[in-house]
């Protein structure tokens, strides 16, 4: 995996500046941001094709919004599970108030903190594990470009253990960026805050760059490990 190249991809694109710049102000407005969660699937299909500049132009913008909305819906449906346990908690804290005496009150308090605080960590690690299973939704979705391919878990599940190791250097690494990265901009912003009026633009638009920057990173590095996945065919005659 060529962990460097992920970072400096984008700058040998020679609208590098303009394409970023665009998918700025698009990830900046609600709703019509799904079209660069869309740009990004188009950076894993790219870079696993082995496209020699992997960043896409925006054209085709309404079919940008469709496959980012479809992979927001995917994501949607996958974090069920952590919204239903994320509301739990609030039904246990509101029984104990209801209670009148003040024993039973004691006691309800107890337990049901004590079943909040166990229900907070598995919220905790389901969270964690589908930060790592999605990315591989992302790539089986790049390749297909339908929405049942974001739940074929056999197929989604082989992506990882195909090749663990890249997998995992490519989650890791795609949150330590995220984090240098926002660390940067975090930097950038504070000294550009104290100039009025036009220091306050620029720190907009360093923030908003930073993020798409951010997901650049993120969809280089999974495009990698879609690229060196056994392709569908061996999939499909191995199940057979």
């Amino acid at each position: 995996m060529d962990i460097g190249k992920s970072f400096s991809y984008p700058f040998e694109d020679d609208e590098w500046l303009s394409k970023l710049f665009i998918g700025a102000i698009v990830n900046a407005v609600p709703i019509v941001n799904f079209a660069f969660t869309g740009y990004t699937v188009d950076i894993v299909r790219n870079v696993s094709e082995g496209v020699s500049l992997p960043l896409p132009d925006w054209s085709e913008f309404g079919d940008k919004f469709v496959k980012g909305f479809l992979i927001w819906a995917a994501g949607f449906i996958y974090s069920l599970p952590a919204i239903i346990i994320a509301c739990l908690p609030l039904g246990f804290l509101v029984i104990p108030v209801a209670t009148e005496s003040s024993n039973v009150s004691d006691t309800f308090f107890s337990v049901f903190t004590g079943i909040g605080i166990f229900l907070v960590c598995l919220l905790a690690i389901y969270m964690l594990l589908l930060s790592f299973y999605f990315p591989a939704v992302y790539i089986n979705f790049a390749r297909k470009g339908n929405f049942g391919s974001c739940f074929e878990i056999g197929k989604i599940f082989r992506i990882v253990s195909a090749n663990l190791g890249q997998y995992l250097t490519a989650w890791l690494i795609s949150i330590v960026g995220g984090i240098i990265v926002g660390v940067i901009v975090g930097i950038l912003a504070v000294l550009l805050g104290w100039i009025p009026c036009i220091g306050w633009i620029l720190t907009w638009v360093v923030g908003a760059l930073g993020s798409v920057y951010i997901f650049a990173i993120f969809s280089h590095l999974f495009g990698q490990v879609g690229a060196v996945e056994p392709p569908q065919a061996a999939i499909t005659e191995t199940e057979a």
